[in-house]
């Protein structure tokens, strides 16, 4: 095995046990949270965390193809296992776009937004979605593809008058077109947001930090893929890094927590707790190492949070809650008397 087949093999590994109890852990609290008050946000980043579990459990047979001496032989395992791969990435594209538009939405209209949104918009755009990307890989089998026997790659397989051109089409429509619309919302959030002098500076930064993560996950993870569809079609040949191309757009299942870290308060709180006990355990095992992070708020601390109000940013509505110590102080007078 050479040394960029076992850095293939590394980077699926890595994807793999980092991207998936993440997702799992996201998909088991969104699944909380839907019976009690399900938003459209919600919707979203649940069919987000589908698309990217469905991607991660058919990962390890796309690894065949960077192990020695392991060819495809059953067609069908290899067309299930490219379908759900490639059309799990553009699936994730569209809900990330999606998600910049609702942001969009919700800090630029916020009283329209308020008024017509529903739970049951966000379900019919979910459905497009996928039936829109499963349509389209769906040429996977209605194409004449066949499978030869000693194969190690069955997507490269078609015919090139035939997967070139629709891999541009694919290229042009499921990234490049997301990909400026995604860029026109958060831009659009951002100048927003710093033209409000009332928000605090912490809900500022979490607003960017969703931004540049959406971001830097289009430029990183999918953009060298897409661009291989385009050198492909130009030179009629698929380039050799292709397959390094698409592991990087396999690093998007990572990414995708940081995002649902940045868009729902449920997924914040829940990876924070688990963080938490990960290393409230390590303390008991290694007694006497300090970890701040574990540690609970002091008297000063809950002193101090007393008198100060804090904002939330929760799908486009900034909620101020004001606590105030001399209100706390009135209502136990009244109780006293």
């Amino acid at each position: 095995m050479t040394g960029l087949k076992i850095f293939d093999l590394v980077v699926c590994l890595f994807v793999f046990l980092a991207g998936l109890p993440s997702n799992l852990l996201a998909f088991y609290t969104f699944l909380l949270k839907m019976p009690k008050k399900a938003t459209p946000i919600d919707i979203l980043l649940l069919n987000l965390t589908v698309s990217d579990i469905l991607l991660l459990l058919f990962l390890p047979f796309k690894m065949m193809e960077v192990t020695p001496s392991k060819n495809w032989t059953n067609p069908l395992l290899c067309l299930l296992t490219d379908y759900f791969i490639y059309g799990s990435t553009y699936i994730s594209i569209l809900f990330l776009t999606t998600i910049s538009m609702d942001r969009y939405l919700a800090v630029a209209h916020p009283i329209k937004y308020k008024l017509y949104r529903r739970p049951i918009y966000a379900v019919v755009v979910t459905i497009i979605i996928w039936l829109l990307v499963c349509s389209h890989y769906g040429i996977i089998y209605i194409a004449k593809y066949q499978i030869p026997s000693n194969t190690s790659h069955c997507y490269d397989n078609f015919s090139p008058d035939v997967i070139f051109p629709v891999r541009l089409e694919i290229c042009l429509i499921f990234f490049c077109l997301p990909f400026i619309i995604t860029i026109f919302c958060y831009v659009k959030v951002i100048q927003i947001l710093n033209s409000l002098p009332n928000i605090q500076a912490c809900k500022k930064q979490r607003a960017v930090g969703l931004a540049v993560a959406t971001l830097l996950s289009f430029v990183i993870c999918f953009g060298p893929f897409n661009i291989s569809h385009v050198v492909g079609f130009i030179q009629k040949q698929s380039p050799p890094w292709r397959v390094e191309s698409f592991l990087l757009s396999t690093l998007n299942t990572v990414v995708d927590p940081v995002i649902f870290f940045f868009s729902s308060k449920a997924i914040r709180q829940s990876f924070t707790g688990c963080w938490r006990g990960m290393f409230l355990k390590l303390q008991t095992l290694v007694p006497w190492c300090s970890w701040p992070c574990c540690s609970g708020p002091t008297d000063n601390d809950k002193k101090a949070g007393a008198g100060r109000y804090s904002s939330s940013y929760i799908h486009g509505e900034y909620q101020v809650d004001v606590v105030q110590t001399e209100l706390q102080t009135t209502s136990a007078l009244h109780r006293g008397s």
